[in-house]
């Protein structure tokens, strides 16, 4: 199998929409007249690239296949954005090809939803002396790069932002479960919140929501 470009006869996949329902996106397209079957690739918005995909690993899927069940539907395990494209598969002196298509009318994006990440932080105070003790606990749905999420002290009120205080990462990444962290040394007066590093990067795949 190997890809070709489309010439002005070749069939083209277009009209692709998607919908999303229970973890489970159903895609629909136009088949073009002739055309029994297409190959379809799945993959991380992010990490596409925009160039063409390997060959390797695609869903061949039959134009008897999309009657019978309206479409075609795929379990989404992923988090964020996904990218479905469609080509169309094609013979061609008896070898499987597919159209290599330029104007992006077979490609679909649809965004799989984010993994929640559990929060809470419990200031414990001493009779006496000038600091407290916070216990922070953190529970991931998925595992999360440590990269993603910092910790932020401020004095005398709760931070609003990353940048609201001075900003502290944490040291290990976090495997999928509940994670209480070594308890911490602040001031008296201080605050501690959770925080993304990039909310605009992580936020597509994560919400942080505090216990």
């Amino acid at each position: 199998m190997r890809y070709i470009d489309p010439a002005p006869d070749t069939p083209s996949i277009t009209g692709v929409v998607s919908r999303v329902e229970e973890r489970f996106c159903t895609l629909r397209w136009h088949w073009p007249d002739g055309l029994q079957a297409v190959c379809i690739h799945k993959a991380a918005a992010e990490g596409e690239g925009g160039g063409t995909p390997p060959l390797t690993g695609m869903k061949l899927y039959t134009r008897e296949e999309y009657k019978a069940n309206n479409g075609y539907r795929d379990r989404l395990d992923d988090i964020g954005l996904v990218t479905y494209t469609v080509f169309a598969r094609l013979q061609e002196n008896g070898e499987a090809v597919l159209v290599r298509q330029q104007d992006g009318g077979n490609k679909a994006l649809v965004s799989a939803g984010k993994a929640r990440i559990y929060y809470s932080i419990t200031p414990r105070k001493a009779l006496f002396g000038k600091t407290k003790t916070v216990h922070m606990t953190i529970t991931a749905e998925v595992p999360v790069p440590k990269e993603a999420l910092c910790y932020v002290k401020k004095r005398g009120g709760v931070p609003s932002s990353r940048g609201d205080g001075v900003q502290f990462p944490f040291v290990q990444d976090f495997a999928a479960g509940r994670h209480a962290l070594p308890p911490i040394e602040i001031g008296k007066e201080d605050q501690v919140r959770i925080f993304f590093t990039d909310g605009r990067k992580y936020g597509q795949f994560y919400e942080l929501v505090p216990e």
